[in-house]
């Protein structure tokens, strides 16, 4: 089961994760993402082609499916003017086990990060200017590409 959505409405954590729970799995790893307020941010605007993000979105959920042993995947992600404190994405894996849940939603937010065609302007004292993607974000992403399958605990039903 995967569930992606891509929205300018906030999201019920509690009703995104619901589906997942009633995958009867043992374990649900979730993150969810917020505008930071450091730096005198005080709006973030996110802007994507509808249909090209959602694919892509969708992909990467599938290679968590492949990857790690899970019953399901959800990535919610939000677009538009958000301001300080709200929620900007939650992504979630359910799982039989602890491990693959946790492991693949970690991969989920790192591949995200640099794999989604989201564009992000900054809003700071009233003037806007376009967020560039940062290096610790690649790296994250990159580390999984080291990461082997050796871990993977059974078949994905």
């Amino acid at each position: 089961m995967i569930d992606i959505r891509v929205q300018q409405e906030d999201f019920s954590v509690e009703a995104a994760l619901a589906p997942l729970e009633a995958l009867g799995g043992g374990a649900i790893a979730s993150f969810v993402g917020l505008v930071r307020g450091d730096d005198g941010v005080e709006a973030l605007t996110l802007e994507h082609y509808p249909g090209m993000t959602e694919a892509a979105l969708r992909r990467l959920a599938e290679a968590a499916l492949d990857r790690w042993s899970l019953l399901g995947a959800a990535i919610v992600h939000r677009v538009g003017m958000l301001r300080r404190g709200e929620r900007i994405v939650l992504v979630a894996a359910c799982a039989a086990h602890r491990r693959d849940a946790l492991d693949a939603c970690a991969y989920l937010i790192d591949r995200l990060k640099t794999d989604a065609p989201f564009w992000k302007r900054e809003t700071r004292a009233g003037q806007e200017s376009w967020v560039d993607a940062r290096a610790g974000d690649e790296a994250a992403a990159e580390r999984w590409d080291h990461v082997g399958d050796s871990h993977r605990s059974s078949p994905r039903p």
